[in-house]
């Protein structure tokens, strides 16, 4: 439940400004480079991990903020979310504290991939992050622009061609040492800001972007392979210049639902929620935008922008003559402004109003800020191992849009992954990975590092191949015990709850499967329900949950004795039993994967010249990719299945070898103690 009461923005500030006016140490287990998203999340796992980190950011009072939508969730995003927090990720509890209209979409799909979505209040939700970040046991914030990366000679006994030691702050001139470092740079890597035909460097509107020496440092002293990217936002538009009334009302869901597993309520009350409104654009909208594509110099160039979240002038471009949606989304409680979802363009401002007013219900509406657009590099993901480590440099992890994706939560997702493991890193211990099949991060890191990215990645439901299994619902089940035992990243707390909501579902399943009883028997007890007479066998309480009419609800007022203790968790209860048999179906592939995934791949192996039967376009590849499982490797493209045979072939020959090797090494071994032991006890005593 929410209790958590916040400092005021400006005794928070008070707070942190005497929390990193002195640094009280230059040697630290884990620096985290960037306080958007993907940092918050990385330096907050680190330090739960047992790491002594230090966030570095451009500005303190920009930590979490949310620079592009108010919005947190929805499809395949909300499921990200959902993860995060069942990890003991910030973002869902920051959610549910900020959040002032929440929604389910796709409901009229399956549990499974119904979208958790919410409009969030911007000063809230940063807020509550740098309270939550400020209050982090081992956690240090400091303010600061890093100069450069500091690099050295490998650890030998590690694989890699470098070792990250530390960071050198610009304007400073002293270094701060630690084990790893995590960059979360986002935009900022050698960013550009556009709008119009002016262009400044930046990776936000009003911030600088990342320093030049940390992008010849990847670029020139690693040889990472770096790529360039766009992005944009759009106008925000003062609320009362529009004309709501000319728009579709859209409110907010009537009982809304938490993001984070911790909470049985949001902080704002179900009435207190705002709702957002719709309108559409029209053939003007169309007009201005062809008519200043000369003016337009972020829309004329080749650099890949987001697919699934593209500008209004690419939008126009790639479908003309159709109405494309504009929602218009509240940005706080108190806020002025509307967001205009939809709407992201890079046109001049004065441009950027004509469009506004060619659209119903916005004729007379202001801007408060005009959009504009970003260019930012990224480094190709495949040069990263599924921890988000740097292959080729020790002790450095990346997370975010440095990456190539785009969203909040994909930031958050690998910040939390990469903060996890960058501590383990530090101290000693090793890595942790998420299977895709037990895991929507996991789909999003291994798409990552196995197939790369041509364009800003976004997660979608549809990415994932045991999306049944893989519900909003179940992510506590599936990640918060592994969190505890293997990663180190959840706390007890969190870990007692997730084990005593898994004891009671089973208790639960128990309960139901326990309940058998001929059809007959069943339409005696349940008279509204259809169930065929032509079942013969007996059908448990499982079995009768399945059907879509019935509810848990109707089982536990039938059988008060055996299931009305578990009313807490009917809705749960009822998504497992209509899944039940899909994740039954899918169990053989999801182990067949499994496998493949424990099948570990040399990282030194020289695919040039492998002694097996592969043709030179895989062996460029899997030289290219070196993918550190064969899992990894069938899904690279243009690896073809007989190839995937020949390779697993060679793995279980060589680990074969290495087992019978190892074997004879330990007979020699225990053949020359046993001689010793005879040769000792043949001497005179």
């Amino acid at each position: 439940m929410l209790t958590k009461k916040l400092p005021p923005v400006h005794s928070f500030l008070l707070l942190v400004s005497r929390h990193v006016g002195h640094l009280a140490r230059q040697q630290y287990d884990v620096i985290v480079v960037g306080g958007g998203h993907a940092g918050t999340e990385a330096a907050a796992a680190a330090a739960r991990v047992g790491a002594e980190t230090l966030l570095v950011t451009q500005k303190i009072h920009t930590i979490g903020a949310l620079s592009c939508n108010p919005s947190l969730g929805g499809v395949g995003k909300g499921q990200l979310v959902k993860e995060i927090d069942a990890l003991d990720g910030l973002c869902g509890r920051a959610g549910d504290y900020a959040g002032i209209h929440f929604s389910i979409l796709n409901r009229r799909k399956g549990p499974a991939v119904w979208g958790p979505r919410a409009q969030l209040d911007r000063q809230r939700y940063r807020e509550f992050i740098q309270s939550e970040l400020l209050s982090t046991p081992r956690l240090t914030v400091s303010e600061g622009s890093v100069e450069e990366l500091l690099v050295t000679e490998p650890n030998p006994e590690e694989p890699g061609k470098h070792r990250v030691t530390g960071i050198r702050l610009a304007n400073c001139d002293h270094s701060i040492s630690a084990s790893s470092v995590v960059l979360t740079t986002g935009t900022f890597l050698s960013g550009s800001l556009f709008m119009g035909q002016t262009s400044s460097p930046g990776g936000r509107i009003g911030d600088a972007p990342s320093s030049a020496g940390l992008s010849h440092t990847l670029r020139e002293r690693l040889r990472l392979k770096i790529g360039r990217l766009r992005t944009g936002t759009p106008p925000r538009i003062v609320k009362d210049s529009v004309d709501l009334s000319l728009t579709q009302l859209h409110p907010p869901d009537s009982h809304p639902t938490p993001f984070s597993f911790l909470n049985t309520r949001t902080h704002c009350k179900p009435e207190e929620q705002l709702p957002c409104y719709l309108t559409y654009t029209t053939p003007g909208v169309e007009r201005v935008v062809r008519e200043s594509l000369h003016l337009n110099c972020h829309i004329q160039q080749d650099t890949k922008g987001p697919r699934y979240c593209p500008s209004i002038e690419s939008r126009v471009l790639r479908f003309p003559g159709r109405k494309h949606q504009v929602w218009l989304e509240p940005e706080g409680v108190t806020s002025d402004l509307l967001y205009p979802q939809g709407l992201s363009m890079t046109m001049p401002p004065d441009t950027q109003l004509r469009l506004i007013r060619e659209i119903p219900g916005m004729h007379r509406a202001e801007i408060h800020t005009p959009g504009y657009g970003v260019q930012y590099d990224f480094v190709c993901p495949t040069q990263l191992s599924p921890a988000l480590q740097v292959k080729s440099t020790q002790g450095l992890f990346l997370a975010g849009q440095i990456n190539g994706t785009t969203g909040y939560e994909e930031a958050a997702a690998q910040g939390l992954w990469a903060g996890t493991n960058a501590a383990r890193w530090a101290l000693s211990m090793p890595p942790v990975a998420l299977s895709r099949t037990e895991s929507y991060i996991g789909v999003l890191i291994d798409d990552l590092v196995s197939r790369g990215v041509t364009e800003p990645y976004r997660m979608f439901t549809s990415r994932a191949e045991f999306r049944t299994s893989l519900r909003p619902d179940n992510a506590d089940l599936r990640l918060s015990l592994k969190g505890w035992k293997e990663a180190g990243c959840v706390s007890s707390l969190r870990y007692q709850e997730a084990l005593r909501v898994k004891n009671s579902l089973q208790d639960a399943l128990a309960s139901l499967r326990a309940l058998g009883m001929s059809t007959t028997n069943w339409r005696k007890k349940l008279p509204g329900i259809h169930i065929s007479e032509t079942k013969s066998s007996i059908l448990t309480g499982m079995d009768v949950l399945q059907y879509k009419d019935v509810t848990f609800e109707m089982l536990a007022n039938v059988f008060p004795e055996h299931l009305s203790s578990y009313m807490e968790f009917s809705q749960r209860l009822k998504i497992e039993a209509v899944y039940k048999p899909h994740c039954d179906a899918n169990k053989k592939e999801i182990e067949r994967i499994q496998r493949e995934e424990n099948m570990s791949l040399p990282q030194d192996i020289d695919y040039l010249s492998l002694p097996v039967s592969l043709s030179q376009e895989v062996r460029e590849i899997l030289d290219r990719v070196r993918p550190s499982t064969l899992g990894a490797a069938t899904r690279l493209e243009g690896i073809t299945p007989a190839a995937i045979v020949n390779l697993l072939n060679y793995v279980n020959f060589n680990g074969k070898r290495e087992k019978i090797m190892h074997r004879n090494q330990t007979d020699q071994r225990d053949d020359r103690e046993e001689e010793l032991c005879a040769r000792n006890a043949s001497l005179p005593q």
